[in-house]
């Protein structure tokens, strides 16, 4: 029998709970084959479940006595995300589920505990938790964290719009196709798309489905990439003929900005420490119909001597915490903040590493997804402090965007509707 998507999501959670997977890889996993509405019910279950946890859990315990079983609490986690977070799911069927699950993946008892529960919160009001980490549920060090650099108001506003749904952004390759008639041809297979409200060639959708089923996919007409990555590839101004470097390029999607920027003309360099990453790469670039890109399995941080001063432009979206792709990653919540305090070192070696690389009046773009100021201006405050060879540049944007023209710019999804990112324009001295 098919997997329904209640138990897709389910064994998706189990899956990330036990072995520490991330969600989008263990989903990718489990909805491989399945019916495309089923697939997208499965997902959305998932993420809201990942969203809410503290809050779910918050709401668990209001009705829970005691210790449950880790799996038990995945059941109501769920049952509770479809009773307070659906509109198309009825109540009755979201219990019923849930006791059926319990019994398969726990025992009897455990079923009747869960049935007790959720029809005890049906006929009850629940409460209201008084915290900001509880109510959007991010941890509290996380929260701190965040209010430290943002202040309250800013902070509150950030950790609600992590929790929306983003739209998703697609870019035009301009090598073969405009945007009129990708919008077009995705409107005639029943998507919400629209031309984006102030990125050129670019297009935001929902209701989807599949993009990957659609010919204009198979044709190369687009790829899928937020509006603050864009802008990172933007802000260096290439021209056709350069040799540019994108030092750690895996997926591609900046790479792919940077060689339709380039016209398809000229050369450049996509590296990644990982192999299988550098045949995502080529395959997109396939696709794409993209010949100037050529990969290279190569450490960021580790010189390459045929490399030094040759490059008109380098790209360097380093390694970083992620905290501000949350809305489309939320289980990066719950990273242990910890491991994330190194990261400036090795952010500031990749960028010395690559500043190498960069002719006499070439640039040099250092941009994350992240939103931490200690890995961002902090970061690159330093590597001018090192580099006296360097100046930072004003970049331009989008006058519609509403982004002031900054040498060193932070995104935030709750201001500009991208991803929280950040971008920085470095000019080597000619």
């Amino acid at each position: 029998m098919a997997m329904t998507a209640r138990d897709a999501a389910l064994n998706a959670l189990i899956v990330c709970r036990k072995g520490g997977a991330w969600s989008d890889s263990a989903l990718k996993e489990l909805l491989s084959g399945m019916d495309r509405r089923d697939a997208a019910l499965a997902s959305r279950l998932c993420y809201g479940v990942l969203q809410n946890r503290m809050l779910l859990d918050f709401w668990i315990a209001a009705f829970a006595k005691g210790k449950l079983q880790p799996v038990v609490q995945d059941v109501l986690r769920l049952a509770v995300y479809q009773l307070q977070f659906t509109d198309k799911i009825p109540a009755s069927a979201a219990v019923n589920e849930a006791v059926e699950q319990t019994k398969r993946v726990a025992n009897p008892a455990a079923a009747r505990l869960v049935n007790g529960v959720l029809r005890a919160m049906l006929r009850s009001e629940l409460p209201t938790p008084e915290d900001m980490a509880t109510k959007y549920s991010h941890p509290q060090a996380l929260v701190d964290l965040l209010a430290a650099q943002f202040g309250a108001e800013k902070t509150e506003r950030l950790l609600q719009s992590h929790n929306e749904a983003p739209q998703t952004v697609l870019q035009i390759n301009t090598l073969v196709a405009d945007a009129r008639q990708v919008l077009d041809e995705l409107v005639r297979h029943g998507a919400a798309a629209q031309m984006h409200p102030w990125l050129e060639n670019c297009v935001t959708v929902s209701g989807t489905g599949d993009l990957e089923q659609l010919d204009a996919y198979r044709n190369g007409w687009f790829y899928a990439q937020d509006a603050a990555a864009k802008l990172a590839v933007a802000a260096a101004e290439l021209k056709s003929g350069m040799q540019v470097l994108d030092c750690c390029a895996a997926p591609g999607g900046k790479s792919f900005a940077a060689a339709i920027a380039m016209g398809n003309s000229g050369r450049l360099f996509s590296c990644d420490i990982h192999p299988h990453k550098l045949k995502l790469i080529e395959n997109g670039a396939s696709r794409l119909h993209i010949s100037i890109i050529n990969t290279r399995l190569q450490d960021a941080s580790k010189p390459v001597g045929e490399w030094e001063g040759q490059m008109d432009a380098v790209l360097a979206d380093v390694p970083c915490s992620g905290l501000g792709v949350i809305r489309k990653k939320p289980d990066i919540r719950y990273k242990d903040l910890e491991q994330t305090e190194r990261l400036p070192e090795l952010q500031l070696a990749i960028l010395k590493q690559q500043a190498s690389c960069v002719k006499p009046g070439g640039v040099l773009i250092y941009s994350t997804c992240t939103i931490l100021r200690r890995e961002n201006k902090e970061v690159a405050e330093r590597f001018l402090a090192e580099n006296p060879d360097f100046s930072a540049e004003t970049v331009h944007f989008p006058p519609q965007s509403g982004i002031p023209d900054a040498a060193m710019t932070t995104l935030l999804p709750c201001d500009h509707g991208t991803d929280g990112f950040f971008i920085c324009k470095f000019r080597r001295n000619a």
